[in-house]
């Protein structure tokens, strides 16, 4: 089964929106066996909707559309479908009911006219409970095609693709698996990292396919198959996976999570050994905390972090030496060390990183070069940092900041 998500918005066109809600249908999609063949971001407009719906049938077995479903005069998504479908709306009493539940939990004030016309659909369309909002989502076939409407908030899309849409696709299609393997390699390039894998890349299995996956400071390489067999396919892999790590073992650091990134195996292995991390940043400003707090059930190892953005905080919060920062500079090898011992120590977790550098675009309190960063990784027993330099560009600089952090923590983990 292949499918195609259209995407309704112009906050998604001119950038005022980032599409997020693509990147997880697609994924929850791929785990039942569905392939995504398109996506497609269009305007909030009825010739646009029409023609995109018109050219999707004609491509894929399943068109799932998200947004323009709110209540006020520019959402016109739901009568398009019902001017596609050659249909009306009609009042559904469910979706009223519910409606006015959630309306009577979480607002209290009177329901509005507007608000109960969310419970008009499509007479040929099948209600999909919204346990969150009250936009309803809607299920339509044509020809044995599916088409299914979603609204566009993206905590209330996928409450209803988890709970309603996984589950009628699943007993609807004999959908093949789809199994997904990604290698986390470090430390090499692209065209360096393929050369040394050539060999093995040309004796791949036919139904393998391989693909190569750079970001900053990180490779991926994600191994893909798909059948109706997943002890099979699990094998098949594993075989690959087997005859290239020894290839890569210097630079391999693990099997990315099929739900997440590096941050999700630390995750797992910090609850599986009932362990906990403290993080102390400066120059990446809160984004190596925010790629585990983001996730749930970091509270189980995730003791805490500080962002000591200025010199003065370092010294006043994370207890840093002013001696220290003056002999050798805030951008050393040694106040990173010490930012994650404090933080260690102040937290009293297990494992501490710990970032400090000049991202640029001006040197700020160091005479360090622009892109110089250290990153420190503190346990009960020892400490140590390593110095990099990620060029000139601010952005790049953090992002490989956090990726360098993460690698560190890594492997010290899995070390131990």
């Amino acid at each position: 089964m292949i499918a195609e998500i259209i995407t309704i918005g112009d906050e998604l066109l001119i950038g005022q929106v980032i599409d997020t809600n693509s990147a997880f249908i697609a994924k929850k999609l791929n785990k039942i066996g569905v392939s995504i063949h398109q996506i497609t971001s269009i305007q909030d407009d009825k010739s646009h909707i029409l023609k995109a719906l018109e050219e999707a049938e004609q491509r894929v077995d399943i068109i799932i559309l998200t947004g323009g479903l709110g209540p006020t005069k520019d959402d016109i998504t739901k009568k398009t479908i019902a001017e596609y479908f050659d249909d009306s709306l009609v009042l559904n009493a469910d979706v009223l009911e519910n409606i006015e539940q959630i309306w009577n939990q979480n607002v209290g004030s009177k329901l509005l006219q507007v608000n109960k016309d969310q419970a008009l659909v499509p007479s040929k369309s099948q209600a999909l409970m919204n346990s969150l909002g009250t936009a309803p989502g809607m299920w339509m076939e044509k020809e044995e095609k599916v088409f299914i409407s979603l609204p566009g908030v993206p905590y209330e899309m996928e409450a209803l693709i988890v709970d309603e849409v996984v589950p009628k696709l699943k007993r609807k299609y004999n959908c093949p698996y789809i199994l997904h393997k990604t290698l986390l390699v470090y430390n090499i390039g692209e065209s360096a990292l393929a050369e040394r894998i050539e060999s093995w890349e040309d004796n791949l299995p036919s139904q393998i396919k391989l693909a190569y996956l750079p970001s900053l400071g990180l490779m991926r390489l994600r191994l893909s198959t798909k059948g109706y067999d997943a002890k099979i396919l699990n094998q098949e892999v594993q075989e690959q996976i087997d005859k290239v790590i020894p290839l890569i073992e210097n630079e391999f650091a693990g099997i990315e999570d099929e739900e997440g990134s590096v941050e999700i195996i630390i995750a797992k292995q910090l609850t599986k050994t009932g362990q906990t991390l403290a993080i102390a940043e400066s120059c990446t400003g809160g984004a190596v905390a925010e790629r585990f707090t983001v996730n749930p059930g970091a509270s189980a190892y995730f003791k805490g972090g500080l962002v000591t953005y200025s010199t003065q905080s370092k010294i006043n919060v994370l207890k840093v030496s002013e001696e220290t920062i003056n002999q050798y500079s805030v951008v050393s090898a040694q106040v990173a060390e010490a930012m994650a011992q404090n933080a260690q120590q102040l937290f009293q977790s297990d494992y501490a990183v710990a970032t400090t550098g000049n991202a640029g675009p001006e040197k700020g309190d160091s005479d360090a070069d622009v892109g110089t960063v250290f990153v420190a990784v503190a346990t009960k027993e020892a400490v140590y940092s390593q110095e990099f330099n990620f060029g000139n560009l601010r952005i790049k600089v953090i992002n490989r900041g956090v990726n360098k952090a993460l690698e560190m923590l890594l492997k010290e983990i899995f070390k131990n």
